[in-house]
């Protein structure tokens, strides 16, 4: 028999916490150890070391569910996530990619698409709640027609495309080392081939180029 997944359910209303956690406890593939009402509560549950998937709401109290993400990975816990929330903005999206959330589920979203976010995420895979997929086609769309525009674009590694997309949110060197946990100096090192592979001389150039083409890298 398949030992069930230890599982964190994190959301600051209790109404909502408690109909997620009736729900997943009908699964036996999953075994609920612990509810929080805050992010701070539920980033001293995850140091425990007892968590494999923590399904976290992006908006509470403390921490965020985002920063949550940034924390664990900052210090290697090995779990999982798969963030609930009613943001169907592109943007929180893709910064929950960016950042290794392995599910993004709307909140209005049916039971049965929660149990098979949970079931992909515990088997290694993504799930996006459909509703919200549609931006990640849309986005590789237009990286692609980019890619046509620019071919040295291939050229760049996927550090070097996470910096760039991260240039785009107008974000300084330093949030973007905070953001993916490395060194200022690598950071520095990542943009300076950027504009090497790119073409484009002095960093001025490159935050533009970012800025007008946001939506497609």
């Amino acid at each position: 028999m398949t030992t069930p997944v230890p599982l964190l359910v994190a959301d600051d209303h209790p109404i909502v916490r408690q109909g997620i956690v009736r729900v997943i406890e009908k699964d036996p593939a999953f075994r609920i150890v612990a509810e929080c009402g805050d992010g701070n509560e539920a980033m001293a549950t995850l140091r425990t070391g007892s968590v494999r998937i923590a399904v976290l709401d992006i908006s509470m109290p403390g921490l965020s569910g985002l920063e949550i993400v940034k924390l664990a990975t900052r210090e290697r816990i090995p779990v999982q996530f798969l963030v609930l929330t009613m943001y169907r903005d592109e943007e929180y999206l893709e910064e929950a990619m960016d950042l290794g959330v392995k599910g993004y589920i709307l909140k209005d979203s049916a039971i049965r698409e929660l149990l098979a976010g949970l079931h992909a995420v515990a088997e290694g895979r993504y799930f996006i709640s459909p509703l919200v997929s549609g931006f990640l086609v849309d986005r590789e769309r237009r990286r692609k027609a980019l890619s046509r525009d620019l071919p040295a674009l291939a050229d760049l590694t996927p550090s070097e495309r996470n910096i760039l997309r991260l240039i785009a949110e107008n974000k300084t060197s330093k949030e973007i080392a905070d953001t993916l946990i490395v060194s200022y100096r690598t950071v520095q090192n990542h943009r300076a081939n950027i504009c090497r592979k790119l073409g484009f001389r002095g960093h001025n150039r490159l935050l533009q180029f970012a800025l007008e083409h946001r939506g497609a890298l």
